[in-house]
């Protein structure tokens, strides 16, 4: 049994790039997504609700968006809370079904868009290297206590970089995809 937990820093590295691909499941491509609009928040019942707790959200056609609204009292809350999203999109109420069209994305919206996959990958890889310089951190600190050699320190810091620059490279790659499906026309 070793006294540094690598599973651990592998974990939290692993936190950093599950919330970079929710962030990237956000951000709006020319297909339609669910995804979109699962963190709107809906003013329901004298609170926000997350928009998954008021309907179910669809892709029926890839350029459309469909919430089936389960109270019918909340269909106009739910069509407020997607136009005044800030996602470009123009909802219309048919009864319960709150229907959502994809418009086409000017190249200039595109071209914003990319900017802000860029900077979520960025922050993305500001959280994986803080937890490198955190497993640094420890690991200095259990060589200062005796409780590892300098040769373990040098091994499992070896090891913190390779873990490092595996989850960067997946972030590039992740970006470069999202990228690719933004400027998709």
């Amino acid at each position: 049994m070793s006294i540094f937990n690598l599973d651990g820093l592998k974990k939290r590295m692993q936190g950093a790039m599950d919330a970079l691909t929710k962030e990237f499941n956000g951000l709006r491509t020319n297909r339609a997504s669910t995804h979109l609009l699962e963190p709107l928040m809906v003013d329901a019942y004298g609170s926000r609700m997350p928009m998954t707790q008021v309907g179910t959200i669809s892709t029926p056609e890839a350029r459309l968006l469909t919430v089936q609204v389960w109270d019918k009292e909340l269909v106009k809350a739910v069509e407020k809370a997607i136009r005044d999203a800030g996602l470009g999109l123009n909802p219309s109420a048919d009864g319960q079904m709150v229907r959502i069209p994809m418009p086409d994305l000017s190249l200039e919206r595109r071209q914003e868009i990319t900017k802000i996959a860029a900077k979520y990958a960025e922050q993305g890889k500001i959280a994986v290297r803080a937890v490198r310089r955190d497993g640094m951190d420890e690991l200095k600190k259990l060589e200062k206590e005796s409780k590892i050699s300098e040769d373990d320190h040098h091994h499992f810091a070896d090891e913190i970089q390779k873990l490092t620059d595996d989850f960067i490279k997946k972030i590039d790659q992740a970006l470069q995809q999202k990228e690719k499906d933004i400027l998709q026309v």
